[in-house]
């Protein structure tokens, strides 16, 4: 949400990438990036190019991006942000090209460093994360305060030494709020893992975290501020050095990835009418808001009524699932999942593909609130969903995670 101009860099912000070829000969690529996210137009550019230049199938590849709230802004991403001056526009446009740019060379370089490598898993526990929709004044307290505090683990092993860790976390990365560049909580993470394991490639991956936040936090000191993303990130790295440090699970192939797409439906929106008499007194986002909704009726007849809705579900050998969910998930679907398909076995992660809206279970749909309902504009929407999203993604997560069966 930031207005101006970013004014110093804390840290640099990476593209990340890991390859693996499985004894069936399949490629399958996951990339990590410290950005807010990727909008439809950029998964398009990025997956295109990929099945182009380096002939990967599309259910092989998964983007997901760290949701950092540090980072430029990139192409459309939540476009209705931003009032841009034409030096800003240009600025951006030449950072997103940049970042296509590094979107390809990454994958290449990981597909040719490719080694014979030893696969693990374990999960250890961090205490960052504090469900944010009940910590946000009186009217909230009776919101659930849920929250997921397992860092999944994965290491890659070749020749006796960990070549990449993959972990994870389900918290939003807002420790900082200030106009510098940084990775948040989560680049300090990888930084401190990459200095404990020299040579490895330390990768983030946002899990369900659309309704936590990393808490306490600090605003108006972005020196005593990023003195607390530090130890947040550190707490983290520690968790992930104690499960490497432990017995962890082999893995073992060969990875079968599909995946599905359902769709999403919305609830019934303001009539033209409606919006072109609020108009008049709305400035700022909300005037974008509704003018985007005005021009949708003139172009489209009205705003679309659903939305698309892609998973993927990687799974290795018969014991171990990733399952990848698209938008801003809330942590209920990490804690449903992982309950149906195994706590030790599975691991869920949001933030995939397009930074779609907030994904409410039901229960966060029925309580209202922010990740519920009008943060559901800011993203283009017309409406917040209708009942039955949670069932409906459940729906194709149960098809996907049958169907990756062998």
């Amino acid at each position: 949400g930031k207005t101006r101009m970013s004014e110093n860099v804390i840290h640099q912000i990476w593209l990340k990438a890991v390859a693996l070829r499985d004894e069936a000969g399949e490629v399958h690529v996951i990339v990590t990036a410290d950005l807010v996210g990727l909008s439809e137009k950029m998964v398009s550019i990025i997956v295109d190019n990929a099945i182009k230049k380096h002939k990967i199938k599309r259910e092989n590849l998964i983007l997901n991006t760290s949701h950092n709230h540090s980072c430029p802004v990139t192409e459309d991403v939540l476009w209705l942000y931003y009032e841009f001056t034409p030096a800003e526009a240009a600025a951006k446009d030449r950072y997103t090209a940049m970042v296509y740019s590094k979107y390809n060379e990454v994958i290449g370089q990981a597909l040719n460093d490719m080694k014979p490598a030893e696969l693990h898993f374990e999960q250890g526990l961090a205490g960052i994360a504090v469900n944010r929709r009940r910590s946000r004044g009186a009217e909230t307290r009776s919101f659930g305060g849920q929250v997921d505090q397992d860092v999944p683990v994965m290491t890659f092993k070749s020749e006796g030494q960990i070549k990449a860790i993959l972990f994870g976390y389900s918290c939003h990365t807002t420790a900082l709020g200030g106009l510098s560049i940084s990775g948040d909580y989560a680049g300090f993470a990888q930084l401190e893992l990459e200095r404990s394991f020299p040579g490895a490639l330390a990768m983030f991956i946002q899990n369900c975290g659309g309704d936590a936040n990393p808490l306490p936090r600090i605003r108006g000191n972005e020196l005593e501020a990023s003195k607390l993303a530090s130890m947040y990130g550190s707490i983290l790295a520690e968790s992930v050095q104690q499960v490497i440090a432990s017995p962890m699970k082999s893995l073992a192939g060969p990875i079968r990835a599909v995946m599905g797409e359902t769709v999403l439906k919305l609830n019934e929106g303001l009539s033209l009418k409606e919006l072109q008499e609020k108009l008049p007194n709305k400035s700022g986002m909300e005037k974008r808001e509704i003018e985007h909704q005005i021009s949708q009726y003139k172009t489209l007849g009205s705003p679309p009524d659903k939305v698309k809705y892609p998973v993927q579900v990687w799974r290795f050998g018969k014991d171990f699932i990733l399952i990848a969910l698209t938008g801003e998930t809330v942590v209920d679907y990490s804690l449903k999942f992982k309950g149906l398909y195994g706590w030790n076995d599975t691991w869920v992660f949001g933030y995939n593909n397009d930074l779609l809206s907030y994904v409410p279970s039901e229960r966060v749909l029925k309580e209202g609130g922010y990740e519920g309902t009008t943060g559901m504009l800011e993203y283009g929407h017309r409406a917040q969903y209708s009942e039955g999203v949670e069932n409906q993604i459940s729906k194709i997560v149960y098809q996907l995670v049958k169907k990756s069966e062998y």
